[in-house]
């Protein structure tokens, strides 16, 4: 028999995650809500077309823990043709974003435009060939720094 697969089968796994779709998008978006990163660490490498972050997600999947976890992953979109930022001051190396939402807006023949929502109103919009998002943990899971899982109105 054939089961879904459950967050507890992933115990203290890392994620390594794909999507190619809205669907699998949606779990990759709830899984970096509240992910806080610094702006200097976006990265849009036009030769290789690949758009990426290193942040810093609350890990939503382990919220029974007895303390509130995040981890530093690696967000990285494919297919990418332009990026455009709205309320991001990328020169400021201080500043540091939280991440609430990213969706997709298919266009024609599988393109599309994929727009990373961030608190305080910025945003990103990068526009894809081909939705292909993947996330990827690559440090082990740390204990958050304010120690409470992230709260919205």
């Amino acid at each position: 028999m054939v089961q879904d697969a459950r967050f507890e089968d992933g115990d203290d796994l890392p994620l390594n995650l794909q999507a190619l779709d809205k669907d699998d998008l949606q779990v990759i978006s709830a899984l970096t809500q509240d992910a806080v990163f610094p702006a200097a660490e976006m990265q849009w490498d036009r030769s290789a077309r690949r758009f990426a972050i290193l942040i810093n997600r609350f890990r939503w999947e382990q919220q029974a823990t007895t303390a509130p976890e995040r981890v530093q992953a690696v967000l990285v979109i494919s297919d990418v043709v332009n990026v455009a930022s709205q309320g991001v001051e990328r020169s400021d190396k201080d500043l540091i974003l939280s991440m609430l939402e990213i969706s997709f807006a298919p266009g024609d023949d599988g393109t599309g435009r994929l727009e990373i929502t961030l608190a305080g109103d910025g945003a990103l919009a990068i526009d894809v060939e081909a939705l292909e998002v993947t996330l990827k943990d690559v440090t082990r899971a740390y204990v958050a720094p304010s120690r409470k899982v992230p709260q919205h109105p």
